[in-house]
This record gives structure tokens, C-alpha cells and sequence, in this order.
């Protein structure tokens, strides 16, 4: 039995579409604006990322070697200055690979460990075997490496640190799954302690590309410091700072923070640099070391992007007559780098500051030497990463001994470099001066 349904057509009716007209098309504006308010949340982002709480030029009358600028940079710091100490200079990673190692081999009681990059190769073979063989025979080793830095780390190598009994962890990134808050944030502290009595940092990473004396292209040019004395407690509480972040647990007693005895006669402090603890206190130290020089600045630097604040201060320091060189690498693993950091370089080049550009092999160091007396070395870079996004360290060192010997390495590096002249630089194609205005932009994150 039909019902009156069944007489309703089998075909749905025909319509017709009005064509679209122009105004209802997405729009070549519209597409602008929405690329424009991305570029705009960007740009947002990276002011907002940048290091900026000190914000006013600092003036300085003390000179570096008065010793109301130590304490008082050692106050701001919130790392006193220690009498005691000593501190030997060990240049690229013939000299001080095999150094390191021995002293892991030679630890009787703890041993602290923490780097940016670790990579599989020869030299991480060198420290898991010298680290392994302590933990099995009961020293305390303790290792922290970056969860980003560590992507080129087999899990084979980790499992043979953890099999040996070594305390083994990622800061940040213990697993692929595990994204902190602020993906951004890296610790890039490099520091091994042996006994809480010998302490080295710098800029080395336990890489292959560390091997070697810069005598190669893909090879690193790099320097590294050896303590020993009472400074050496304040780089423990750096990386105990971080170990406690990462597990939870505390190091604590006399395998980690002995009595230490006098080891020299060189002043000198160790501070933390981050994010979450004493944040700026890299941008703070490096500013107000350019503040008080009176005669040189020697800034020899992997990776030299200054901000606003920084060009400004090294301008006055050139008013004031400071004779400023700065060694930067003519080739690093970062063309992007190298870009962003040339779009900073003109008003310290018509200045007159000299640059120089080194060549034959990769330049690594992190150092700089203010009027024969002050020398900063460690992890951190001048850049605003290093000034205000990463976990760093570095050591303050207020000796002229010291500093001289910073001096004849860098003087060493000059004759490995050529200088680039202000009509050089202006000379780049404007292709070349693009990019790098370009790259320039981003500098916020490098």
C-alpha cells in the first residue's frame, strides 16, 4: 500500500547558487593581516624573552682591581668573593681532555657532572669509562646533561652509565614525552667537580668535534678553567642548585662540600646565571666588568650578538678611550648566528672597536679580560640567550697573573685571525646586508 510519502519525488529539487562575489573571497589584505598579527605575537614573544630587567647604562668609578669592585660585584652576584684559590688555564681539548679525565679517575669521594652537548663518540667514551669505574667503586658520581643537548647521546652509552651506578638524569627532557613549562629554558652550565676540592668549566662539551688542538675546520677552538680551593664550593652549589631542580634530592655533607685549605693566592667567585635563580646575573656581570674598565676590553666569544644596552656601554667605553677587541669566529656551526650577530656590529665598528675573525677551525671560547686584572670565563656567551634564557655559570677571576696568561692566549688567537675593517663590512652585498637585518631579528633567541 503506497502512502502519500511514497508519491514525493525520488529526486531532491534542483537549486541554483548564487556566484560568490569579490567580497566573499578571502582577500590578499586579509592574508597580510593575519601574517602580520603573526609576525607582531612573534615579535612579541621574543621582547618578551629578552633579557631586559637592567635597562639604564650602569657608571662605574672603581677600577677592576679595587677591591670595593670585587665585593661589590660579588654582592650583586650573591657569590663572595674567596681568597685561596688557584687557577690554571688549559687551551683546546688535547690540553684539557686528558686533564679532566684524570681527575674523574683520581676522585676518592664525589663526582659532579654536568654539560650542554653530549654526543656519542670517542671522548664520551673517555668520560662514561673514567666515570663508570668510580661509581663501581663506590665514589658518588652525579650527572646532569640537557635533554636537548643530549639528542646525538645513544641509549646504549646512557645504560652504561646508569649500569655502572652512576646517578644519571636529563634536565628538562628526562624522556621524549616530558616537555617542561618553558621548552625554551636549557641548562648550557658546563661543570665537573671532583671532591668538592677541583673544579673545571669553560666551554667544552663532551663532543669529538672537542678533540684535538683546533688544528681542523670541524674541529672547536676552546679554552677551560681548573680551580682549586675555595671557589670550588660555590661551583658545587651551582650544580647542586640544578640537581636539585631535576630529582628533587639535595647534596649535602663532606663528599660534596669538604674544608678547604689554600690552594693559591687568586680572588676569585663563581655565580649561577638563569631563569629561575639570580636571573641576568651573566648580562649584570659582563656590563659592569665593561662599566669599570679604564684601559682594555679583550672579549674573545663563539658567539657575540650584544643587545642595545651592551652596544651602548662598550660605545661609552670607547669614549672613554678603552682600547676594545673582540675575537669572533669567521666560521661556527650557526650561519643563522653569524647573521644575526653582523647586524650588531656596525656603530662598535665606526667606533673603532677592532674585530677580528678567526680562522682555520670552529672558535668556541667564552672569555674576557678587562685592563690585565679581570677575567670572566665559563658558559656563558654574549648573547641574550646566554644573558637571559639559558642555566649558565661562569668564574670571576681577579688576579693579574691570571689575566695576563688570558692575554697570551688571545694574543695567540689574533695571529690565527684576520680583522675585518668598517669598509668591509659596509661593502657586503646588499643581499648579505638583508639577511643578516633579517636574522637580526630573531637575535632575542640566540
Amino acid at each position: 500500500m503506497r502512502t502519500p510519502f511514497s508519491r514525493l519525488p525520488t529526486q531532491p529539487a534542483k537549486t541554483t547558487e548564487a556566484p560568490r562575489s569579490p567580497v566573499d573571497r578571502p582577500s590578499s589584505k586579509k592574508w597580510w593581516m593575519y601574517a602580520g598579527g603573526g609576525i607582531g605575537l612573534v615579535a612579541l614573544f621574543f621582547w618578551w624573552s629578552s633579557a631586559g630587567i637592567l635597562g639604564e647604562a650602569v657608571e662605574i668609578d672603581q677600577a677592576v682591581d679595587d677591591p670595593v669592585f670585587a665585593h661589590s660585584m660579588g654582592s650583586l652576584l650573591g657569590a663572595w668573593v674567596t681568597g685561596g684559590n688557584r687557577a690554571d688555564t688549559l687551551v683546546n681539548g688535547a690540553e684539557f681532555i686528558p686533564v679532566m679525565v684524570d681527575a674523574i679517575r683520581s676522585a676518592k669521594r664525589s663526582v659532579t657532572l654536568e654539560s650542554y652537548i653530549w654526543a656519542s663518540g670517542a671522548v664520551s667514551d673517555l668520560f662514561i669509562e673514567a666515570l663508570a669505574d668510580r661509581a663501581r667503586n663506590g665514589v658518588k658520581v652525579h650527572v646532569l646533561g640537557d635533554g636537548m643537548g643530549m639528542l646525538k647521546f645513544a641509549d646504549d652509552d646512557q645504560r652504561r652509565l646508569l649500569d655502572a651506578g652512576v646517578e644519571f638524569h636529563a634536565y628538562g627532557r628526562e624522556h621524549w614525552y616530558e616537555i617542561k613549562p618553558n621548552i625554551n629554558h636549557r641548562t648550557h652550565r658546563k661543570l665537573l667537580i671532583i671532591d668538592g676540592l677541583v673544579g673545571f668549566t669553560g666551554g667544552m662539551c663532551i663532543d669529538d668535534q672537542w678533540q684535538g688542538n683546533a688544528d681542523a675546520i670541524d674541529l672547536w677552538r676552546d679554552t677551560q678553567i681548573r680551580v682549586e680551593g675555595p671557589v670550588v664550593l660555590q661551583m658545587q652549589a651551582v650544580f647542586a642548585t640544578n640537581w636539585m631542580q631535576t630529582t628533587s634530592r639535595l647534596l649535602f655533607g663532606d663528599d660534596y662540600f669538604p674544608t678547604v685549605t689554600r690552594a693559591g693566592n687568586v680572588l676569585a667567585l663563581c655565580y649561577m646565571s638563569g631563569p629561575n635563580e639570580n636571573p641576568e646575573n651573566a648580562r649584570v656581570s659582563y656590563l659592569v666588568a665593561i662599566a669599570a674598565a679604564k684601559k682594555s676590553i679583550r672579549i674573545a666569544h663563539a658567539y657575540f650578538i650584544p643587545d642595545d644596552l651592551a652596544i651602548e656601554m662598550l660605545l661609552k667605553a670607547r669614549q672613554r678611550g678603552v682600547e676594545i677587541d673582540v675575537i669572533v669566529p669567521a666560521i661556527n656551526d650557526s650561519r643563522f648566528g653569524r647573521a644575526a650577530a653582523r647586524s650588531r656590529w656596525g656603530a662598535l665598528l665606526a667606533a673603532g672597536v677592532r674585530f677580528h675573525l678567526f680562522e682555520g677551525a670552529m672558535y668556541h671560547v667564552k672569555a674576557m679580560v678587562v685592563d690585565d686584572h679581570f677575567v670572566t670565563i665559563g658558559s656563558v656567551n654574549f648573547d641574550n640567550r646566554s644573558f637571559g634564557l639559558n642555566d649558565e655559570v661562569n668564574v670571576n677571576i681577579f688576579d693579574r697573573g691570571v689575566a695576563l696568561r688570558h692575554v697570551e692566549i688571545f694574543a695567540d688567537d689574533l695571529a690565527r685571525s684576520r680583522p675585518l675593517t668598517l669598509a668591509e663590512f659596509r661593502d657586503r652585498g646588499w643581499v648579505i646586508k638583508g639577511l643578516d637585518h633579517f636574522c637580526g631579528l630573531f637575535r632575542s633567541q640566540l
